[in-house]
Order: structure tokens, then C-alpha cells, then sequence
């Protein structure tokens, strides 16, 4: 990796790291029940979380009872775990197997941080919504970089397309209740913090075979 690349992979770290414990402490509570107040309307709030089978089984037990709902199920069904593991191993043998490294790193992270951090309670009126306990960061919204950022280095021509994915993906996360603002800010940096790094040594790589007069990976 280039120095910028190191660079880049700190700022993203340090950033990460940095949000993970303010919401471990409290510093952004009102920011998600903001969110949970504001930014979820149709969101049923249950007591139980979801288990480890419906995380990583695509549209397991998922809700198709609203508009949201479905959209949400659908269009963020590439960046479910399994479907976001089909994808990147695809692009991994244009863009390298680093990919795959960044998919495990980044899931590795996503699965410690929601075993330690706990956050304090956020409530659906007088309802304590137990599931936000320990929903930081959005594995979603992580996966949905990593996705993004594979097809791109495989179809570089689909790159806004890929990136207005993300956006609406984020979008309807949040507006259909999956997560908090926080968790899916985290989702995205923990993304930008794989893929970036990715991104920097990809990009030196390419230049190194240019200098040697061989064809770079597109």
C-alpha cells in the first residue's frame, strides 16, 4: 500500500474507532432516537433481536408487509452476507483477491463490535428497543461499499450506478427501520476504510504494470 493508501486506511480507522466509542458512550443517544422517532416509518419494534441465521440467510423471516418494507428486502438484498460473499469472490478474479480479505476483515470487525458494544437504550415511545443495543455498525451498509466498490473495479462504467445503489440502499436501511443513523455511518466507514485501502494499492498496482508496458486490470 502507498503511503496516501496508509493514509487513507488511518483517517477511516481513527474514524471509526472514534465512532464507535462515542456511541458506546452516549454522545449521539439523541441523535438515534431522533431517529427512531423521525426516520422510521414503518418500523414494527419487537423484543427480540434478529438471530445469526437471518443475517446471514438472504430474506430470512424478512417483512414484506409495506411498501418500505419490500423495498428495502430488494434492493438491498446484494449486500446481504451471503449474496455480498457471491459477488465479491466474482469480481475477486478481475480485481484480486484482496476483495476477499477486505469481505472477512471488514465482517470480522462487524461481528466483534456488535459482541462489545453496547449502547444505552433507545425507545419506540416506552418501548425499549433491544435491538439497537447492539446494532453498530450496519453490516448492510458496510457490505454495500464493498459490493459498490467490487463491481466498480470490475465494470468501471457502472460506477454511478453502483454508487446511487448505495445511496438508496442507506436510505431505505434507515426509513424502514434496520438500523440507526449511527450504525449505518459506521457501516459506511468501516467500508471505506476496506475498500479504500483496497483502492490505493489496486491503483499502484495498475501503475506498476503500465510502467512495465503490461496491460492493467481494468
Amino acid at each position: 500500500m502507498t503511503a496516501r493508501g496508509t493514509a487513507v486506511a488511518a483517517v477511516a480507522g481513527v474514524a471509526f474507532a472514534t465512532l464507535a466509542g462515542l456511541v458506546a458512550a452516549g454522545a449521539f443517544t439523541g441523535v438515534d432516537q431522533w431517529g427512531v422517532d423521525h426516520l422510521m416509518p414503518s418500523a414494527p419494534f419487537h423484543h427480540a433481536q434478529p438471530g445469526l441465521l437471518e443475517a446471514v440467510v438472504p430474506l430470512l423471516h424478512q417483512r414484506f408487509d409495506s411498501p418500505l418494507a419490500v423495498a428495502a428486502d430488494i434492493v438491498t438484498l446484494p449486500a446481504s452476507a451471503l449474496v455480498s460473499l457471491a459477488i465479491v469472490a466474482a469480481a475477486s478474479r478481475v480485481a484480486g483477491i484482496g476483495l476477499l480479505a477486505a469481505w472477512v476483515a471488514g465482517s470480522a470487525v462487524e461481528l466483534l463490535c456488535k459482541h462489545v458494544l453496547v449502547r444505552p437504550p433507545l425507545y419506540d415511545g416506552t418501548f425499549h428497543v433491544a435491538a439497537f443495543d447492539s446494532s453498530f455498525p450496519s453490516g448492510h451498509a458496510f457490505r454495500a461499499v464493498l459490493v459498490a466498490y467490487a463491481v466498480t473495479r470490475a465494470r468501471p462504467r457502472v460506477r454511478y450506478i453502483a454508487v446511487a445503489w448505495v445511496i438508496v440502499s442507506v436510505a431505505l436501511l434507515q426509513l424502514a427501520g434496520w438500523h440507526t443513523p449511527t450504525d449505518l455511518a459506521g457501516g459506511l466507514v468501516l467500508g471505506a476504510l476496506v475498500s479504500g485501502g483496497l483502492g490505493w494499492r489496486g491503483g499502484r498496482a495498475a501503475g506498476a504494470l503500465r510502467a512495465r508496458g503490461l496491460p492493467a486490470r481494468p
